[in-house]
């Protein structure tokens, strides 16, 4: 599946879309600033499987710092058979300025 814009998730979460959004960054990290998603830092991912396969296959956008981390969970969730799986392109940094 494509990556995702920040721009594009804005504007979705401008719509009250219902997203399902992981935030693969560390714990402290989340709680210094996060948009809501769901917090299971990259490390902790392959434990983490049973928690969201309800998310197997619907869209969910996978996010970190800058897009470095987020893009390795996609590409491991998609090795478990995740099969809609975007990175948010810039991460959260890119996300936070952008209009």
């Amino acid at each position: 599946m494509a990556d995702i814009t920040c721009s594009e998730l804005k504007e979705r979460k401008n719509n009250n879309e219902a997203l399902n959004i992981i935030d693969v960054r560390e714990t402290y990290e989340y709680e210094a600033v996060n948009m809501g998603a769901i917090n299971i830092p990259l490390g902790l991912l392959p434990h983490k499987l049973d928690e969201i396969a309800s998310f197997k296959n619907v869209e969910l956008i996978i996010h970190c710092k800058s897009g470095r981390r987020s893009d390795n969970a996609k590409k491991f969730l998609e090795q478990q058979g995740f099969t809609n799986v975007r990175n948010l392109l810039g991460g959260i940094d890119e996300y936070s300025v952008t209009v």
